[in-house]
């Protein structure tokens, strides 16, 4: 098969003519046109081979021959409608169902995380006959009407927030309103949570979900204080709603010590609804999810049938279950521990000679380097943090990206197969460009 159907300027040229502008590329004023792939690297139209630390949709690795042979093996013998008896689909869910505590035991199909997203608040509005929402600051759950509304990310640049959702703070301890220093930051930030759900009670209104990404990824890889998750599902639960996990980029083993990142709170927490997706088909469009016997009797309950043409289909299982295999033959949470602990620790050692980094923080292969103008202040160093990915590409042939409120977090979500010489490529590249412009700055 030939790698490129078209010249590169041919390409971009239809793309801007055919392709709605929001779509937006990565490395708009320069975009790279990317042909193939394979493990952690990406490569464009002329050979030249880029590191990605970006994909974390391509979980076990672009192109990986396992989850290729399951897909066309699937492919070629039988893809149909889900509403037909599979094995693929039992299976896939039996598998899952050992990944996670007990009473999370029904399973729901979908095709993307916004569809899963979706799905979870239809459960939980259907559950409890609330409507009203917690969701953190800055949170990002989805593209669909429904998330945008609950994804304060989106509807500050858009129609504003409804009446029916309501905005806790993040849980951030490095600029957030309790930090570090305070002797009990997961108490005092599941307080206002608490706070929160009073104020929705004086209005006459009831809690339907506290709804948050296990790990807040668009908030700037932000890590949750102990004790929070436990103590805001306590309070939610009294106040009669559902705690919704959001592990479309955090799930399937990305923190290395545990599959789910919510599992980072202890045994005893244990969510109401779980919604997973991007690493899920590893660049497939495979989607889930996971609740209690209890929620799902009273969706059923509602009359209303629920299927999904493509969700759980033959393919997409197939490839499920392939992704469950090479993680646990490749010992992938494992790396995600060891490289990632590296990945920090070499971040860190250059953190003293570069007053531009703020904070270094992560778990397994998600971490983030935050830049600040002043350490005092923690003013963010957006533009700063835009020309490291800009140089990093440029210069490196490393893919990065930025997060956070005000893009000032270089985040790290690259693919499980990321190695330890990965991580010290990028690490020195960073030493050297910060270094640089501090040079260039004095």
């Amino acid at each position: 098969m030939a790698l490129e159907k078209l010249r590169k300027e041919d390409t971009l040229e239809m793309r801007k003519r055919l392709i709605g502008q929001s779509c937006r590329l990565f490395y708009s004023d320069d975009p790279v046109k990317i042909v193939r792939a394979r493990g952690q690297y990406l490569f464009d139209e002329n050979g030249t081979r880029y590191l990605d630390c970006i994909s974390n949709v391509h979980h076990v690795g672009h192109c990986h021959p396992s989850i290729t042979a399951a897909a066309a093996a699937q492919m070629d013998l039988l893809n149909t409608n889900s509403r037909f008896l599979h094995d693929n689909m039992v299976l896939l869910a039996d598998r899952l169902r050992a990944t996670l505590p007990e009473k999370l035991c029904v399973f729901y199909f979908v095709n993307s995380g916004s569809e899963a997203n979706d799905l979870a608040l239809r459960l939980a509005q259907q559950y409890t006959h609330h409507e009203d929402v917690i969701v953190l600051d800055h949170a990002y759950h989805g593209h669909l009407t429904s998330l945008i509304d609950i994804s304060p990310y989106k509807f500050r640049k858009l129609a504003g927030q409804k009446e029916w959702v309501h905005v806790a703070p993040l849980p951030d301890t490095y600029r957030g309103l309790y930090r570090e220093d305070h002797p009990d930051p997961g108490q005092a930030y599941a307080d206002t949570v608490q706070h929160l759900i009073e104020e929705v009670h004086s209005k006459g209104r009831k809690v339907s979900a506290f709804f948050a990404e296990s790990l807040p990824s668009v908030g700037g890889q932000i890590i949750l204080p102990q004790g929070y998750s436990a103590k805001v599902a306590e309070y939610v639960r009294a106040a009669g709603g559902v705690f919704v996990a959001d592990e479309v980029q955090t799930g399937f083993g990305r923190v290395g010590s545990h599959f789910w990142a919510f599992q980072l709170h202890g045994e005893g927490f244990c969510p109401d609804i779980v919604t997973m997706g991007k690493p899920m088909g590893n660049g497939h469009p495979l989607a889930c999810v996971a609740t209690t016997l209890e929620v799902a009797e009273a969706f059923t309950a509602n009359g209303v049938e629920y299927f999904n043409t493509f969700g759980g289909n033959p393919v997409s299982c197939a490839i499920g279950l392939a992704l469950l295999d090479v993680i646990e033959t490749e010992d992938l949470r494992g790396n995600a521990i060891r490289v990632g602990a590296h990945l920090k620790d070499l971040l860190k050692k250059i953190q003293p000679r570069h007053q531009i980094i703020g904070d270094v923080r992560g778990v397994g292969l998600f971490v983030g380097l935050e830049l600040v103008t002043d350490r005092q202040h923690k003013t963010p160093a957006t533009e700063t943090a835009a020309l490291v990915v800009k140089r990093l590409k440029a210069e490196d042939n490393i893919f990065v990206s930025t997060d956070g409120p005000w893009e000032s977090v270089v985040k790290f979500k690259p693919p499980m197969c990321f190695s330890m010489e990965d991580a010290e490529l990028v690490v020195q590249c960073i030493d050297r460009i910060l270094t640089d412009m501090e040079a260039s700055d004095s």
